[in-house]
């Protein structure tokens, strides 16, 4: 499993609209196709993101490349709890790929890491474990 933490969005405080339509940036931008790249290595068999734009916009052109739609869910949303996203993490199981917000990646792994990084995971017992750390892309 894959979990992605969403590519750089423009800043918060200077976006005028509804938060959950911010857009990624021009380097957001980059690392979204970078990712198609770094993570189309991986089998992919669902995507799900949060409905937030900058989540789709992360993992668009990942589906794209597979062909694999994107499930918008809630429990990736910015304040999900933590056993509404893992309740999913379970449902979806391995071959998946999830973009969330640092929020939700600080329930279920105690940090944040960067915007557009990746963390490679499976679950035991039901618990997801971090196999690997994947940075952003470089771009």
């Amino acid at each position: 499993m894959l979990i992605v933490r969403h590519a750089k969005a423009g800043k918060r405080r200077e976006w005028e609209g509804d938060d959950r339509e911010r857009p990624v940036d021009e380097k957001g931008i980059r690392q979204a196709a970078g990712l198609r790249d770094q993570l189309g290595v991986y089998p992919v068999a669902r995507i799900a993101s949060s409905p937030y734009l900058r989540c789709t916009q992360t993992v668009a052109p990942l589906s794209g490349e597979l062909g694999v739609p994107i499930e918008k869910r809630r429990e990736l949303e910015e304040g999900a709890s933590l056993e509404e996203t893992l309740a999913l993490l379970r449902e979806l199981g391995d071959a998946a790929v999830l973009c969330t917000h640092g929020d939700v990646l600080e329930n279920l792994f105690g940090e944040a890491g960067q915007k557009g990084s990746t963390r490679v995971v499976e679950l035991r017992d039901g618990e997801p474990v971090l196999l690997e750390y994947l940075p952003p892309p470089e771009v």
